[in-house]
């Protein structure tokens, strides 16, 4: 699911990030967020184009409303991974895996209460067959014209299958004042 897959503000993170030790050891915990299944919009997978542009339109939207997750849950193979690369409670930097319907469960209380949006500002495509390889960089913002709050890296990784892109997996890592991201990794 695009993710927040997508990408994730660090706000985010740190209003919501658990260890993955703590995560599995209290699932019941956090609210379980009901995702309708819909069919996928032919212009969200047809494309490499068009299925970023709806990685990040589906994870974005302003505090008080709700997220478009059963349209981004349309973007994911069944079965994919979402990595979180984020700091542990020792203060190191640790992946968080998790299953689309757990990314939704753990983002969309912060997403709704404060607001997201991201765009992508650069993106680097590797290729090959039906496998694509996408580093997408991204800016994020709390309203749709404030002022840049975060930027993270989305490594995802896409499939056609013939008929359609699916995302099968993304890592995100989002950036960190003391480790500014790289400058090929910029517009």
């Amino acid at each position: 699911m695009p993710w927040l897959r997508s990408i994730v503000v660090v706000a985010l993170l740190a209003a919501s990030v658990v260890s993955t030790e703590s995560q599995n050891s209290h699932p019941a915990s956090r609210k379980h967020v009901r995702v309708p299944t819909i069919a996928a919009r032919s212009e969200d997978v047809s494309t490499i184009d068009g299925i970023m542009k709806a990685y990040y339109e589906t994870i974005s939207g302003p505090a008080g409303q709700p997220h478009q997750w059963s349209r981004e849950r349309t973007l994911w193979m069944p079965g994919a991974q979402i990595v979180q690369i984020t700091k542990n409670k020792q203060g190191k930097r640790a992946p968080q895996m998790m299953t689309h319907d757990e990314f939704v469960d753990m983002a969309d209380p912060v997403l709704v209460k404060d607001g997201f949006f991201e765009r992508e500002i650069h993106r680097t495509t590797h290729q090959y067959a039906d496998w694509a390889h996408i580093v997408s960089t991204s800016e994020s913002r709390a309203t749709l014209t404030g002022p840049a709050t975060g930027h993270s890296i989305d490594n995802v990784e896409l499939f056609w299958d013939g008929k359609r892109w699916w995302i099968t997996q993304n890592s995100i890592v989002s950036e960190n004042p003391k480790d500014p991201l790289p400058k090929e990794y910029l517009p």
